[in-house]
């Protein structure tokens, strides 16, 4: 499975967003410091969830890394969040 779709499985199971972007940059860095061949290096999150309510911005950046632990120890160099609750969208 390809990084993006596990990165967008995870975040959609644990944080049942209203809105997910998964957006991999990986060929914006090819070339610099962890990028590899294939890509899926570099990628930017854009994640709309009530889960996030209450929670500071730190707090919900944490919540994002922790549910991606595994893809930013395996391959994912860089991780690029913004975490919003819907009614910050509105």
């Amino acid at each position: 499975m390809r990084y993006a779709d596990r990165i967008h499985t995870k975040l959609t199971q644990a944080l049942a967003p209203v809105t997910l972007i998964v957006d991999d940059q990986s060929a914006a860095h090819a070339g610099h410091g962890g990028a590899a061949p294939g890509g899926e290096t570099h990628f930017e999150v854009t994640v709309v969830s009530a889960a996030f309510a209450g929670k500071s911005r730190v707090a919900r950046q944490r919540l994002v890394y922790d549910i991606l632990k595994d893809e930013l120890a395996e391959r994912v160099h860089a991780l690029s969040v913004k975490t919003l609750t819907p009614e910050e969208v509105a």
